[in-house]
């Protein structure tokens, strides 16, 4: 199980539109782990994520939202209320035990920033639904300007 300080190495994680993306190929990941799409806590974080995308995009941040359900589940989330994040289904919890994420029927609310290289550089457990998307905002921001 990685935990801070890790370097990741052949992590590639597949979005539900099929997209690749390569963890410490040269862009911050924000892994956000979360329970049930479309549930109160849940949307709301999701909204906030989508809300500040542009924000993060500035800071060369792709946010990535992980959970058991389907894809299908994940696509009507998305259409529903017009996220803009990029969602992956982890059904067998494959990626949630790789972060230590808690929970046997739904995935406990953690956030992992990782680096461009691939450095895990912050996790946040059982984080705040509403606030996380502006902590995980300012936190970059921080570490990318001592850089």
């Amino acid at each position: 199980m990685y935990k801070e300080g890790d370097l990741i190495v052949n992590l590639t994680l597949k979005t539900i539109d099929g997209e690749e993306i390569e963890v410490g190929k040269g862009k911050w990941i924000v892994l956000y782990f979360y329970p049930k799409d479309d549930t109160p806590g849940c949307t709301i974080q999701a909204k906030n994520f989508s809300k500040l995308k542009e924000e993060f995009e500035k800071l060369n941040v792709e946010i990535i939202g992980i959970n058991k359900d389907s894809e299908e589940s994940h696509r009507r989330f998305i259409e529903k209320h017009k996220l803009k994040i990029k969602l992956v289904s982890d059904k067998k919890d494959d990626i949630a035990k790789l972060f230590d994420v808690e929970g046997q029927i739904f995935p406990s609310r953690d956030t992992i920033v990782i680096d461009p290289v691939g450095k895990i550089v912050k996790i946040w457990r059982k984080v705040s639904a509403s606030e996380n998307p502006y902590q995980v905002l300012e936190f970059i921001k921080n570490i990318s300007n001592k850089d």
